[in-house]
């Protein structure tokens, strides 16, 4: 069967405009920069979770030109929650980049937008045919899901410039929006990992997989997730808390999270160890097994240490980029 790939893609735009999730916060008042930070915020998440921190973000930067006035830690800060730091540590670099080489404004060429931190060639496809209409191909995992099915392929048997030739056919000249709105809706909310619903698909006439059971696709079995030990102690006054900024590659790294355990035993003199909190925190690869040991201090002292380190006030933890969980202890005391 030769598929009519014009045809597909004019189905596409059809059902978007129908059926399309036009409400989504960054799909109004459209301009390059929310395009931008809506992109990099979808990257490994969910929509339902993206759209709170959008819409917070947005509020606290509403343009390019009020985050080029941010500091990393302000805008790790707006990210905290979120995980997958590093998108946050790459819109930092990235309007850095656009403020020094670009005058302040997002770059509307695909090779200077592929050159920005954190932006490879779908995600600078997107942008081109979402924020400057001008048709490129995207392969995102719902792109690459609906294209196989299309063509009844696992998958794991498509080389990557196969399904980037593919997609490249089916992008759509006249509405570029439209069609790359609608191919990342279609495979969201329609042509779904499990249980796709081929009736409701404007596709399933076109589909060789429509309406017979899916190939399973990238089917791996489940494995144990690597478990993570960390023990922290977690010092407050009345007013304030010792933090530290992570300064290594890795986990949380560039966050502001408390003191290990061991760097509090030379100053137990002064602390006073008010309880004990142990819980599990579940990251998407990884989980972490956290024994914090909350301690009481009357009073502010220094450390003899070169990390960067603050008396951080209880009033001001907002500002600064922590991890989710010990937000949440904080949130507790």
């Amino acid at each position: 069967m030769k598929q009519d790939f014009k045809k597909i893609s004019s189905q596409v735009v059809d059902w978007y405009l129908k059926n399309g999730r036009h409400n989504l916060p960054w799909r109004k008042k459209v301009t390059p920069y929310r395009i931008w930070i809506s992109e990099i915020m979808l990257q490994q998440t969910q929509v339902k979770t993206v759209i709170p921190y959008f819409n917070a973000f947005i509020k606290k930067y509403p343009t390019l030109q009020k985050l080029s006035l941010a500091t990393e830690d302000e805008i790790l800060a707006s990210w905290s929650g979120l995980g997958f730091y590093r998108r946050a540590k790459n819109i930092f670099a990235a309007k850095e980049i656009m403020k020094k080489n670009h005058g302040n404004k997002f770059p509307s060429q695909f090779d200077s937008i592929i050159k920005l931190p954190g932006i490879g060639r779908s995600t600078a496809g997107a942008l081109m045919s979402l924020a400057f209409l001008v048709p490129q191909p995207i392969l995102d995992g719902n792109v690459k899901r609906v294209i196989s099915r299309l063509i009844r392929k696992n998958i794991a048997a498509l080389k990557e410039k196969d399904l980037w030739e593919l997609s490249t056919k089916l992008v759509n000249s006249e509405d570029c929006f439209s069609y790359t709105q609608g191919i990342m809706d279609l495979g969201a909310t329609v042509c779904s990992k499990a249980n796709p619903t081929c009736n409701a698909c404007p596709l399933n006439e076109s589909c060789l997989s429509a309406f017979k059971v899916p190939q399973q696709v990238n089917v791996k079995k489940a494995k144990n997730k690597k478990i993570i030990l960390m023990s922290f102690a977690l010092v407050q006054t009345k007013k304030s808390l010792l933090l530290r900024k992570n300064d290594t590659e890795s986990i949380w790294s560039s966050l502001w999270i408390p003191f290990e355990n061991s760097k509090m035993q030379s100053h137990a003199n002064k602390l006073e160890l008010t309880r004990n909190e142990k819980f599990r925190h579940e990251l998407t690869h990884r989980s972490l097994d956290l024994d914090v040991n909350i301690y009481f201090s009357s009073k502010e002292f220094k450390l003899d240490t070169n990390q960067k380190y603050e008396w951080i006030k209880k009033d001001r933890i907002e500002y600064y980029g922590m991890p989710k969980p010990i937000t949440k202890l904080i949130q507790q005391l």
